[in-house]
């Protein structure tokens, strides 16, 4: 759905019933719950507040909003949800982890909640459906599981003798399981050996596994807690000369092989302007999930330099950042 269509869809702020407006507080709060860090997510959060002037809310002047930061431990996000609601926010808002908005589905039925998620959120049990959500929750289907099958793909094309695709997971993810049959499902011709990390320490021991096994590439799921590790992540990739593919462009930025996936700073911008729309009256369950269209392949050319690979005219000619 593109901005035009929304608007439409929404129409102005002069269009929600009076009564609707009137119940909103005098300075509406906004909660927002991530897994991440603040550092981690400034752009992100730029994108978020813009999104929110553009229909007139500005932090600090006529919206406060509260931040709850799990700081990628994924099993604080429970107590963090439940310290929004003693809050009384008057919207919930989990741009950018899978696990931050099922925190926030369980903590509350009734305060209203803008999602960014990358699995399927009928699937996750977040809406009823993607046009008709029908409770208290909408948002951005960012679509990470749906674009395994290409990221795989352009991996292979950097990689084309790669036979065994070691998987890295992060088993305190909801998607999980999900990402694994993703994988295994995309890989045609290849064995895929999957290893699961939760902590900085899990990470390097995935990485001397796979090394032991002699894996010829490695598949990283998204998620905050391994985006907050993306500098270990190169580290290690060029220790054990793994070429790696990642779902967020913040890993070859920080020496990562290359990375393919959605625009989180959109992600957000489109979950503030929702959140907008909310405070003005409008309700979750007639607001239809979003579908991102922007989709980014990242290459840092020096790291593939590194690894002694070559990469393709085609697809150096369809990256949308090549790093040197």
């Amino acid at each position: 759905m593109n901005r035009r269509d929304l608007i439409t869809l929404l129409g102005g702020a002069a269009a929600w019933p009076v009564a609707a407006r009137a119940q909103q507080p005098a300075v509406p709060v906004i909660g927002l719950l991530d897994a991440a860090s603040a550092p981690e997510r400034t752009e992100e959060l730029a994108a978020f507040r813009h999104s929110l002037a553009d229909f007139g809310y500005v932090e600090g002047q006529n919206v406060v909003i509260e931040y709850r930061w799990a700081e990628g431990q994924y099993e604080r996000l429970p107590d963090l949800a439940a310290d929004l609601i003693r809050r009384r926010v008057s919207v919930i808002a989990t741009p950018g982890t899978t696990a931050a908005a099922l925190a926030a589905k369980a903590a509350t039925m009734t305060i209203p909640i803008v999602f960014g998620v990358g699995g399927d959120p009928v699937k996750l049990g977040l809406v009823a459906s993607l046009n008709r959500p029908g409770g208290n929750a909408t948002g951005v289907n960012f679509r990470t599981n749906e674009l395994t099958a290409k990221r795989l793909q352009l991996l292979l094309e950097l990689v084309p003798a790669a036979k065994r695709i070691a998987l890295l997971l992060n088993p305190t993810d909801p998607i999980n399981e999900s990402s694994l049959r993703d994988v295994e499902t995309a890989a045609i011709g290849q064995q895929v050996l999957a290893f699961e990390a939760a902590t900085g320490r899990e990470i390097d021991t995935a990485f001397e596994s796979l090394a032991r096994e002699k894996v010829d590439a490695l598949f990283v799921t998204g998620g905050a807690f391994f985006g907050a590790r993306r500098v270990q992540f190169a580290v290690l990739a060029a220790r054990y000369a793994v070429p790696a593919t990642y779902s967020q462009r913040v890993f070859p930025e920080a020496g990562g092989l290359m990375s393919y996936g959605t625009l989180i700073a959109d992600t957000f911008r489109q979950v503030g302007l929702y959140a907008a729309h909310i405070l003005k009256g409008a309700k979750p369950a007639d607001l239809p999930v979003m579908q991102p269209t922007k989709f980014e392949l990242v290459i840092n050319l020096n790291t593939a330099r590194a690894l002694r690979l070559n990469v393709p005219p085609s697809l150096l000619a369809i990256a949308d950042d090549v790093i040197e």
